[in-house]
């Protein structure tokens, strides 16, 4: 089994990621009216780490830019 190190963090793409995550969970919303099951688990729990995730990175830009505001 081998470990998984995520690579660096790059705060440049934030605003692109953070869009894509949008559009699959939007996508996700969609796809749930036709699952059933464990389909649909699956895809609420996806969405619900989605949500978290989108808010993480709205986090992630306001302060980014608030460095460069700041000057960092």
């Amino acid at each position: 089994m081998s470990i998984h190190k995520p690579g660096p963090n790059d705060s440049a793409d934030n605003k692109e990621r953070l869009k894509k995550t949008i559009k699959n969970m939007e996508a996700a919303e969609f796809a749930m009216e036709f699952a059933e099951g464990k389909e649909l688990v699956a895809i609420k729990e996806k969405n619900a780490r989605r949500e978290e995730s989108i808010e993480d990175l709205r986090n992630e830009i306001r302060a980014e830019a608030k460095s460069r505001i700041n000057g960092y």
